[in-house]
């Protein structure tokens, strides 16, 4: 779903320039999602706000800060605002957690069928998440499942969101 102007509990895909956004469209070449067009994913919340992950850790900033960049904004079909609420309180619970590099090595490690022992399970002891692992766990905690295959958050990637909800 597209609107001109997002609403809370929307999901904002963009594109992320240079070296990182490049490294981010390889992994996500690796993961079989081509060279994709989105490379970030964040949680619209209320008072024109988002929540992100970033290698400093996760943090609310102002909508405003992506104004005038290409977003495309994505939810699921039939989003009550009940779910939307409880989807973006529990962005509060998310803030700070630190970014997830390991997270990339995991995808790409399950997407050419290599078992590592123990990675997946180590990724996800370290409390790091990657941003479209953020959006994905903050819409399971406002009791949304966004996936149906029973994938791994650490598996979920900002071309996974926009092919399930815009493609």
């Amino acid at each position: 779903m597209k609107h001109t102007h997002p609403l809370p509990g929307d999901i904002g895909l963009t594109q992320i320039s240079g070296a990182t956004g490049q490294l981010i469209r390889f992994g996500q070449w690796i993961n079989g999602d081509g060279f994709a067009d989105y490379e970030h994913a964040f949680l619209v919340l209320p008072e024109d706000r988002l929540l992100e992950a970033e290698p400093g850790g996760a943090r609310i900033r102002p909508l405003s800060e992506y104004q005038g960049t290409d977003v495309r904004y994505v939810c699921p079909k039939r989003l009550t605002e009940q779910q939307r609420e409880r989807i973006c309180a529990a962005a509060d619970h998310y803030v700070g957690v630190p970014y997830s590099f390991l997270d990339y090595l995991a995808i790409a490690t399950h997407r050419i069928h290599l078992t590592v022992p123990g990675l997946r399970r180590y990724v996800a002891s370290t409390h790091h998440m990657i941003c479209s692992q953020l959006v994905d766990r903050c819409y399971q905690d406002g009791g949304v499942q966004l996936f149906s295959d029973g994938r791994w958050p650490g598996y979920v990637t900002p071309m996974a969101l926009y092919k399930l909800l815009a493609g």
